[in-house]
C-alpha cells in the first residue's frame, strides 16, 4: 500500500518539532480527515535556512510533512513556492488515492508559512501563494 519512502519518512520523520526561532509559521488542517499540519520556518535573506513541522494525523500526513520540509530546506522563497503536492508525492514514490489530500495539505502548509512571513514583514505576499481558506482544500483536487 505505501512505498518504502513513505514508510521511512513516517518511521523516521525529518525536521520534527517546534522551531524556537521561527519567523514564519503556517498551519492548515482538514476537518473531514482530522489531519493538522504546522510548519515552522526560519527565513533569512529570502532563504529558508531551517524548517520543522508538527503534524497530527495519519502516517501519510507525517510522511508528506517530513518530505516537504526536506524539499524546501535551504531553498529560496521563490523555489519553495513552486513546490507542488505532486512533487511531494513523486518524491515519496506515490501515495494511495485516498491519501493524496495529505500532500495537498503539505503544499498548503508551506505556502501558509511563507504567507505568514510576509505578513510579519507587513508586505503583500506574492500571487503565487496558493492558500485556501475554505478548510476543506482537498475537495479541490
Amino acid at each position: 500500500m505505501y512505498s518504502e519512502k513513505v514508510m521511512d519518512h513516517f518511521s523516521n520523520p525529518r525536521n520534527v518539532g517546534e522551531l524556537a526561532d521561527a519567523n514564519a509559521i503556517g498551519q492548515v488542517g482538514n476537518a473531514k480527515c482530522g489531519d493538522i499540519m504546522k510548519i515552522y520556518m526560519k527565513i533569512e535573506n529570502d532563504i529558508i535556512v531551517d524548517v520543522s513541522f508538527k503534524t497530527f494525523g495519519c502516517g501519510a500526513a507525517v510522511a508528506t510533512s517530513s518530505m516537504a520540509t526536506e524539499m524546501v530546506k535551504g531553498k529560496s522563497i521563490e523555489e519553495a513556492l513552486k513546490l507542488t503536492n505532486k512533487a511531494v508525492m513523486e518524491a515519496l514514490d506515490g501515495l494511495p488515492p485516498a491519501k493524496v489530500h495529505c500532500s495537498v495539505l503539505a503544499e498548503e502548509a508551506i505556502n501558509a508559512a511563507i504567507a505568514d512571513y510576509y505578513a510579519r514583514l507587513g508586505i503583500e505576499p506574492p500571487m503565487e501563494i496558493r492558500t485556501c481558506k475554505c478548510g476543506d482544500c482537498h475537495a479541490h483536487e
